[in-house]
């Protein structure tokens, strides 16, 4: 019976060294290390200890696995038949049959054993220390450190064995684990903070706008060209005065021989300087244009911008000719959404109707359709553009009535469901309006796509009931069949350049 307690006690005793290992496994693991570096650089010592051990993560898991399993096997060595040992006698009083008093005993001794390593020695340090990470961490930290110290050149034995392994099978081992974050964990951490509540929504999504900031570039965000003003080299300062009285805006690019000749900028902080004659050419106030590469990331214009000490810049393309222009406005809308001002134009607002359909501007770019419906469409290399993407798939200038189906989602090997975008209006050769609905089940796709194919269009019925936004851009003076014509030469002989909308 002695015996029997003796190995009732070594089981105890094993099985609070299994707990501590699965705590220490899990606590640093866990840790938060901005929290216990910030408590390191307040002095706190236990913080700095267990700095130490997150610093060697990998080396501490395989110490961590290596007392697990001694300490299992050392358990399961000694449990079964001490706590046989201690079942036996309780058997017989029970009615058990002498002939299977042993069996019994052995395998209530097994179950037991089971039951108290898990519980004892896996389940509760590990949920303890899930819960108390930090607090356990500083705790175990000094004894983590010493049991590194002794048990170091084992554990590195270890260690080179499996790495062995694992080249011999064409697995290259990583020393230590990552502590930050990719873009794409930290949008998923977004998302699911703000799924359960714990972020507000305005924050989500500028933390969203955050993430892809760094992903855009000039000519995503800039002004095309085609709604570009501008003023000829000769023009006059009352011209340029008559511009920013009827258009809002404080800057315009001046071109000398045609459009893509672009020698300078000039706006209302030049047409306000004193003794300023009416009559004065634009091209003798003007101020050097800030050029960028269509190509450059935004974080790279606003350095530019911020060099230059310059708000304005007018973008180039590939080929040396205006791509469009860029305000530090649209590069902060990209961070804090749409602002707007007494100067802005009433933007054309999604319309959804009842259908599940929405009317869109196809001016916008493919992802704020998705913040906005919350359907995914396509993107491509070749667009950026609701209107862009229906030409891309029309292959051809479209026309109102064009149906086209899309799929959704980011792959579209694998799409999350199709979408029917109907082309409304057609604006300069290009959609205006288009109406987007998702498309449900796989007869509707196969509609869908059987009468894009075929070119079916809405007949007059149905376009008399489109509803399309009274309210356009301010320079839209035009109805699209009047749009649609080449207005182009008549615009530049006027000294505005082309544009539209």
């Amino acid at each position: 019976m002695l015996t029997a307690a003796l190995g009732l006690f070594a089981v105890i005793l094993l099985t609070a060294a299994t707990g501590y290992f699965v705590a220490q496994e899990f606590a640093f693991v866990a840790v938060d290390r901005a929290r216990l570096s910030a408590a390191a650089d307040n002095g706190d010592p236990a913080a700095r200890r267990a700095l130490r051990v997150v610093g060697r993560l990998s080396f501490m898991l395989s110490g961590a696995q290596l007392g697990i399993t001694m300490t299992t096997l050392v358990v399961g060595f000694i449990a079964k038949p001490a706590l046989a040992g201690l079942i036996e006698p309780l058997l017989p009083p029970a009615g058990v049959p002498s002939g299977a008093v042993d069996a019994v005993a052995l395998a209530a001794g097994f179950v037991l054993a089971t039951l108290i390593q898990m519980l004892l020695g896996e389940l509760f340090p590990k949920n303890l220390a899930l819960a108390r990470a930090e607090g356990l961490a500083r705790a175990l930290a000094g004894s983590t450190l010493a049991y590194l110290t002794v048990a170091g050149p084992l554990i590195r034995l270890f260690d080179r064995a499996a790495e062995k392994l694992l080249r011999a099978v064409g697995v290259e081992p990583v020393e230590e684990l990552h502590s930050g974050a990719t873009l794409e964990e930290l949008g998923d951490i977004i998302d699911r903070s703000a799924g359960a509540g714990h972020l507000p929504a305005d924050l989500s999504r500028l933390l969203d706008r955050a993430l892809s900031f760094g992903d855009r570039t000039a000519d995503e965000v800039m002004v095309p060209r085609p709604q570009v003003r501008s003023l000829a080299s000769d023009a006059t300062v009352a011209e340029l005065i008559t511009l920013i009285r009827e258009n809002g805006n404080s800057n315009y690019p001046v071109y000398g021989q045609d459009m893509d000749d672009v020698i300078g900028v000039v706006g209302a902080r030049e047409a306000a300087a004193e003794r300023l004659a009416p009559s004065t050419p634009v091209s003798a106030i003007a101020r050097p244009a800030l050029m960028i590469p269509g190509s450059q990331p935004l974080y790279g214009v606003i350095d530019r911008m911020r060099e230059a000490g310059e708000e304005f810049a007018c973008v180039v393309d590939e080929y040396g000719g205006l791509a469009g222009i860029l305000t530090f406005e649209d590069v902060a809308e990209e961070l804090v959404g749409e602002i707007t001002d007494e100067n802005d134009a009433r933007e054309e607002a999604p319309v959804g109707s009842a259908d599940g359909s929405w009317l869109l501007d196809a001016g916008l770019r493919v992802d704020e359709i998705e913040l906005t419906t919350g359907l995914a469409l396509p993107e491509g290399d070749s667009y950026d553009t609701v209107g862009g993407l229906v030409m891309a798939e029309l292959r051809r200038l479209p026309r109102p009535g064009d149906r086209l189906v899309v799929p959704l989602g980011e792959d579209p090997a694998e799409p999350d469901g199709h979408a029917e975008i109907e082309v409304v209006s057609v604006a300069r050769r290009v959609a205006r309006h288009v109406r987007v609905r998702a498309l449900t089940t796989p007869d509707a796709v196969s509609t869908a796509a059987s009468d894009g194919a075929t070119g079916d269009a809405v007949g007059p019925a149905e376009r008399e009931n489109v509803q399309v936004p009274a309210q356009g851009r301010a320079d839209d003076a035009s109805p699209p069949s009047a749009v649609a014509g080449d207005d182009e030469g008549a615009m530049a002989a006027s000294g505005e350049g082309p544009w539209t909308r």
